[in-house]
């Protein structure tokens, strides 16, 4: 079977595993909406500017 240093690595590679796949899944669906609204803020403000200059 497992020796106990055995053991203490594969819980090891499991936690960083586990930890890589959720960061992957928080990149993957949380960043693209912070930036796809951020870019939507930036143009909704650079549109009003417009609006003030032309009146």
């Amino acid at each position: 079977m497992f020796t106990f240093e055995q053991y203490l690595g594969f819980l090891a590679f499991l936690t960083i595993l586990t930890m890589g796949f959720w960061l992957m899944i928080f990149l993957v669906s949380i960043l693209p909406y912070w930036i796809g609204g951020s870019l939507y803020e930036s143009w909704k403000m650079k549109r009003e500017e417009k609006k003030k200059l032309k009146s």
